[in-house]
């Protein structure tokens, strides 16, 4: 304990006091319903009914105490103390609060059988939850060292508890609006204003306690997927350095890493703001100020955005190990130096369908869109501010221009053939040349495989074996494939030698969550970097995510002023900045950095929440793109919208959030068949278009401008309000449209009751 910081010490003692102070209710709740089942087996609902009064009085005083220091933990959120979402928590514990104001202030609801089933509920659940929370600091990890027991019961007595609890609450609001004490509580005159706040809460439960249960169910299996985990495997190919050992292990922290190459990008041409970054102490949620900071510095000349770039990856190349087979390790930089002592061998397979059409067609909701539909709705798209016009002219040129989309003698290398967000489908469609690089997992080659079979394409993939010595399929799909961390090296000296003269278009694809995502996008720039320089006619392609920094044209700076001007006066967005303190709904237009060439316009779509290490992978990804442009290469580097992929989706707060975005003008949210289609189209305008900022003869005044073209960012440049504010705002949007239905019941109930009383009927 002697190490504990304050914050910690300070969460220990608020955890273990509430942990007493529910403890204490369920001591006396739970002997007052034994008691009275005693004498009456048979009458539950009468014993229930006496909790409330249980010990004199005494639980009720407790509980009042108790339930109301909940409110600190919205406190807790909303200064960083713990990552929780400010809004949700102020739900959760708002909705007890009413709750406890609701059986505090009406003697009917405190003498039903709901009451005692709200309150054993309650204090059933929180006696493990905050014993749990005191253990998870006290050890360091709330996912594998705290007690089994209590672990199971954290995740899992909510399937009974939040059910009766919720039941209970809502007995305590009905009873309540049938309490005319509680309805004349501030007077006769307020008794239809009561009734209809206290009734408020029954409406709002209706649609949102199953989305609550479902999401900590959802919790559960990640909790127990983590818990259960196998143990690492020994450290093999890219690594982070160690930066610490515990109890006799050695640590691989991301934070020091990402400080140091952060440091050293910002020094290249700024000593103090480098300084700044390594002294940042909360690096985990202010590394924004700095990736702000930086880019900024950036914008001063084409030199310093240069000079910021090659040293951040220089520092990469240093910083990070590549741990061999035998366990000897070096640098990311001397592992790279040399080719690879081992060889992969070449799989290939020619599609068996017809060559199709040279059209270009994009699914969208129901359909799909081609020819005069498709520029129909790219203008829409254009005209409402979903994207920019120089997508909509890159995906214009793609209909008009129909050799554009001819791939049947083009090469593309996708690491990362199978990622969410990649091309595959859309090039096979078309019949590209793919070469495939992805894990070697049998079932990731069966689809890519089958799909190139049923294609007019060819896929070309790495083999452990030769392909005339493999018997049947299984034995192909087993031998295909390979791992960019461990064999990154021997994949660079495979691509190097495939297909002499051919160009190759290389597409960095892959993701995976968290430091992993760091890994691997180095190994893909490791690869990338030796390809473009070492392979004539490569061409570079990164798909950007919208949720970065970037340089916009002042067309969407202005749009994005223009969209602040009428969103700043609803009401509903003035009341959540203000609730908010400022944190929801922060203005989207930044003032323009003064730079060689001119002012630089720049949107912050960063999302804390994503972290740092997520901003450092994409980071990586720009700072190749500019220099291997400087160095004549050419690179298509376009923004992605926001899209409902899997990965996403299947976080229930993002799902519900991107259900709700659609209210801040621009915004639409795409599906992965959209996305990828028109991210494709994009590309393709920017290998065919010489006059295309992918072209390093195309003159633009800063490198970073490459990522300000082509943009199909689906309304996060010309949204009034950062994307990384308007969560918490969309999830209640979300949940308001929900329950809309329920709102427009109530309100006619309402008015029926009104006109009764005021003898209208």
């Amino acid at each position: 304990m002697g190490g504990t910081s304050p914050k910690d010490m300070y969460l220990i003692l608020y955890n273990a006091a509430c942990c007493g102070g529910w403890a204490y209710v369920l001591s006396l709740g739970l002997p007052s319903v034994l008691l009275t089942l005693a004498s009456d087996p048979f009458n539950l609902p009468s014993a229930l009914s006496e909790v409330y009064s249980a010990g004199d009085g005494m639980l009720a005083e407790v509980l009042y105490y108790v339930q109301t220091a909940a409110l600190l933990e919205i406190v807790h959120a909303a200064v960083g103390f713990v990552r929780s979402p400010v809004v949700i928590t102020a739900l959760q514990v708002g909705s007890r609060i009413a709750a406890l104001f609701a059986i505090a202030h009406s003697p009917a609801s405190q003498v039903q059988f709901g009451a005692g089933l709200m309150i054993l509920s309650w204090a059933s659940v929180e006696v493990p939850r905050y014993l749990f929370y005191v253990s998870a600091i006290v050890t360091g990890d709330a996912t594998k060292k705290t007690p089994y027991p209590l672990f199971w019961l954290r995740y899992s007595l909510f399937a009974v508890l939040y059910p009766t609890g919720i039941t209970g609450e809502l007995t305590v609001f009905l009873s309540a609006a049938k309490d005319s004490a509680f309805l004349n509580l501030y007077g006769e005159g307020y008794a239809s204003l009561m009734y209809y706040f206290i009734m408020s809460f029954p409406v709002i439960y209706a649609p949102g306690a199953l989305p609550m249960i479902f999401n900590m169910a959802g919790n559960r299996r990640s909790a127990f997927k983590k818990r259960f985990a196998r143990p690492p495997p020994p450290p093999r190919g890219i690594v982070f350095p160690v930066s610490s050992t515990k109890n006799g292990k050695d640590v691989r922290s991301s934070t020091p890493v990402g400080k140091s190459i952060l440091s050293a990008a910002i020094g290249a041409v700024d000593s103090t703001k480098a300084s700044m970054v390594t002294k940042e102490r909360n690096w985990r949620f202010d590394y924004v100020k700095h990736i702000i900071s930086m880019v900024e510095s950036q914008c001063a000349s084409a030199d310093a955005a240069l000079k910021v770039a090659q040293a951040g990856l220089d520092k990469a190349y240093d910083v990070f190990e590549f741990v061999n087979e035998d366990g000897s390790k070096v640098s990311m930089r001397e592992a790279m130096s040399q080719p690879s002592a081992k060889k992969f061998h070449t799989g290939f397979i020619q599609g068996e369908a017809p060559k199709q059409k040279n059209i270009l067609e994009v699914p969208y909701k129901d359909g799909k869109l081609s020819g005069q539909a498709l520029k129909d709705q790219v203008k829409k798209w254009v005209d409402y501010g979903t994207i920019e016009p120089s997508a909509g002219d890159a995906i214009l040129g793609c209909v008009d221009n129909p050799d554009w989309v001819d791939l049947s003698d083009r090469y593309f290398v996708l690491l990362g053939a199978g990622s969410a967000m990649g091309p595959f489908l859309v090039l096979m469609a078309l019949g590209a040349n793919v070469v495939a690089i992805d894990l070697d997992r049998p079932g990731i080659w069966k689809r890519l495989i089958d799909v190139a079979r049923k294609s007019s394409g060819t896929i070309t993939f790495p083999l452990s074996a030769e392909q005339s010595a493999l018997k049947n399929d299984d034995e192909l799909y087993g031998a295909a494939g390979c791992n960019l961390f461990t064999q990154t090296p021997q994949i660079r000296d495979w691509l190097l030698e495939l297909y002499p003269g051919k160009s190759f278009t290389v597409g960095s694809y892959a993701y995976l969550d968290g430091a992993l995502h760091v890994q691997v996008s180095l190994a893909m720039d490791a690869i990338t970097r030796d390809l473009s320089e070492k392979r004539k006619g490569t061409s570079l392609v990164y798909l950007c995510t919208p949720t970065d920094l970037h340089l916009v044209p002042k067309e969407a700076h202005d749009a994005a002023e223009r969209e602040y001007k009428d969103y700043s006066k609803r009401l509903y967005c003035i009341v959540m900045n203000l609730l908010s303190r400022g944190k929801c709904l922060r203005k989207n237009a930044r003032k323009p950095v003064p730079g060689e060439g001119g002012d630089y316009y720049m949107i912050n779509g960063v999302s804390v929440a994503q972290g740092p290490n997520y901003i450092l992978a994409k980071r990586l990804q720009h700072w190749r793109a500019i220099v291997a442009r400087s160095k004549g290469c050419h690179v298509s580097s376009n923004i992605a919208p926001a899209t409902s992929t899997v990965s996403v989706v299947s976080n229930r707060t993002f799902a519900w959030a991107y259900e709700g975005m659609p209210y801040f003008r621009p915004y639409e949210i795409f599906a992965p068949d959209s996305s990828k289609a028109v991210m494709l189209a994009i590309l393709l305008r920017d290998l065919n278009d010489p006059t295309s900022p992918a072209n390093p003869a195309t003159e633009l005044n800063n490198p970073n401008q490459l990522f300000s073209y082509g943009g199909f960012h689906g309304g996060t440049w010309r949204c009034a309000y950062e994307v990384d504010s308007i969560g918490e705002a969309s999830v209640l949007i979300y949940f308001g449209r929900v329950a809309a239905p329920y709102l427009g019941v109530a309100a006619a109930a309402g008015a029926a009751i009104a006109a009764k009383v005021l003898g209208y009927v």
